[in-house]
């Protein structure tokens, strides 16, 4: 039933249709045992305000160029992923970033020339249809609650999407990302792996950080965020051993989704 997959979609998507109660009236939505999109993922996104979350299991960096988007880390290298197995299975008790609980579903524009954003699915997920065996996703012709409540965790994922940019607006405001690269020492080898190709925080900027500027961020919530990317890098080298354990690395770079 899906089309031919459309270009620029976001990560995961291959299609996108509306979801309406004429064309889906007898559709159900069925909750995945697996995540078979996350397989050869290695970097999602993330909002800031998961970040203390996030920090707990993954690093987080941000993508280099001029839209430094929040990243966690699930692998080091491009189609690496070590928290899922071959089946898309997550394999640890981890959290899982907003962004991989939206799918299939999404807000989109309908109208390139109105900013009204409308419930949309990925029909190539399999996770809805006549045949699945699921919640029902209209009731008597209206949203069932299993709609409403997708409906409401993709409008609060866009809000968290909004907050995110501000946050990252404040961090290009007073210069504080920088180029990164972590050096890995694997025994055995005498040179370490060196990863690049990401930002992040300029400690040393942030050290010299006005005390009112700071003060500001430490009352808005934003300072913690920043200490909770700085002290997920450490976590890096655990990504890196379970790539080894895995026999999937290690190669020397970070290489990641523009």
């Amino acid at each position: 039933m899906a089309s031919a997959p459309q270009a620029n979609l976001p990560m995961f998507y291959n299609d996108l249709m509306p979801l309406n109660s004429r064309d889906h009236a007898t559709w159900k939505a069925k909750n995945a045992d697996a995540a078979p999109w996350l397989i050869g993922q290695h970097a999602i996104p993330l909002t800031a305000e998961e970040f203390p979350q996030a920090a707990r299991h993954y690093p987080i960096i941000f993508a280099s160029g001029d839209n430094p988007v929040p990243l966690a880390l699930m692998g080091l290298n491009e189609g690496v992923n070590v928290f899922v197995d071959a089946d898309g299975k997550v394999t640890q008790p981890i959290y899982i970033p907003a962004y991989v609980r939206r799918y299939p579903f999404l807000l989109a524009k309908l109208n390139p020339s109105s900013e009204e954003l409308s419930l949309c699915f990925d029909p190539s997920a399999d996770l809805l249809g006549e045949s699945v065996d699921g919640q029902e996703l209209f009731v008597d012709g209206q949203p069932s609650e299993a709609t409403k409540a997708a409906l409401g965790f993709c409008e609060q994922f866009e809000q968290a999407g909004q907050r995110t940019q501000a946050f990252i607006d404040e961090l290009k405001k007073h210069d504080l990302l920088m180029e990164g690269e972590v050096a890995i020492q694997q025994e055995g080898n005498e040179q370490p792996f060196i990863y690049r190709g990401f930002q992040m925080i300029n400690q040393e900027k942030l050290r010299e950080m006005r005390g009112d500027v700071l003060r500001g961020w430490a009352q808005s919530g934003l300072l913690p965020l920043l200490y909770a990317h700085l002290f997920s890098l450490e976590l890096i080298s655990s990504i890196f051993g379970a790539q080894v354990q895995l026999g999937k690395g290690p190669i020397p770079a970070i290489t990641l989704p523009a």
